[in-house]
């Protein structure tokens, strides 16, 4: 089956000779949640702005549903929709209207647009705010009637942008319901980018890591944490972080995998217990503050890139 996505060596070069994006490869299947995961300036947001025809490729290819977005640029938007960061909804408006008027633009017939508008208000429970100015809704239900909008025409693939940035913590866990929910849509294939680690292992199939406009790694989230073992043993080195890490590999305590920020150790275990491996960290006398628990994202982005992904963002 033809992707829904698909990105083939895809650069872009700003004037000044900034690269935002070094050569993207990745495919993304039909009905399939995909995440593009990391900080601010990774080059998500380029990606997703050439991938919906807003943004020229310096070279490489990109195809939604088949069409290239550079050669065919009006059949790739017929088949897509996107919701970007900034709000783009009329605030003068009612929901009805702002939702009527992106059928119409998108040659939705009259009748079935407002069955299609009926059925999204109460999906994401906006019936008995469609017929209010936009401009009285919450920050959240903004949003909300702002993804509404975006599906009025059917599309095949959802672009959301950083769909939670700048939302309250309470808003923001609705909202991720709301987006959640869209799987129910099997038809529908989803390109989410965020730098919330917790967005990408609850919504997504797979996640790339995309780190100064290259993708560092790609797979689904439990994949990913699984390459860090079942727990992760981090301590402070006092002394010379290299020959501490040196030592913690002799005794079996630390594989290849092992990586060092700063004077930060990190041991991913994968058949070692935690209490082995601080009984055995102790007996050294390498370090001082140990501790043990579960891995996260941030500790493989860390690993790959040497930064962290919370501190990053």
């Amino acid at each position: 089956m033809q992707p829904a996505i698909e990105a083939n060596d895809l650069h872009k070069t700003y004037p000044g000779g900034v690269e935002a994006v070094k050569g993207l490869d990745f495919e993304v299947a039909r009905g399939e949640v995909f995440g593009l995961l990391g900080p601010n300036g990774a080059g998500k947001s380029t990606t997703v702005g050439m991938l919906t025809t807003t943004i020229t490729p310096t070279s490489g290819t990109a195809k939604l549903a088949g069409f290239d977005v550079a050669r065919e640029p009006l059949a790739a938007r017929l088949v897509s929709s996107v919701v970007f960061q900034e709000p783009v909804v009329d605030r003068s408006l009612t929901g009805r209207r702002n939702l009527e008027i992106h059928a119409r633009l998108w040659g939705v017939e009259s009748r079935e647009a407002q069955a299609r508008i009926d059925e999204l208000a109460d999906t994401f429970g906006l019936t008995e705010l469609v017929d209010r100015a936009a401009g009285s809704y919450s920050g959240g239900e903004r949003r909300r009637l702002e993804i509404a909008r975006a599906l009025v025409s059917k599309p095949r693939v959802l672009f959301l942008d950083e769909p939670t940035v700048g939302l309250d913590p309470r808003i923001r866990a609705e909202l991720l319901e709301v987006v959640g929910a869209l799987r129910s849509r099997t038809e529908l294939t989803v390109l989410l980018t965020t730098h919330y680690l917790d967005e990408a292992e609850r919504l997504c199939d797979r996640v790339a890591i995309i780190h100064a406009g290259r993708i560092v790694a790609l797979d689904t989230p439990q994949a990913l944490l699984a390459g860090l073992g079942r727990e992760l043993v981090e301590l402070r080195v006092d002394g010379n972080v290299a020959s501490a890490l040196a030592s913690l590999r002799e005794r079996g305590v630390a594989g290849e995998d092992a990586f060092a920020v700063g004077s930060r150790l990190s041991v991913p275990l994968h058949d070692a217990s935690s209490g082995e491996a601080i009984t055995a960290i102790k007996e050294l006398g390498i370090a001082g503050a140990i501790s043990a628990r579960e891995p996260t994202l941030d500790d493989v982005y860390l690993r790959l890139t040497g930064g962290s992904l919370a501190a990053a963002a």
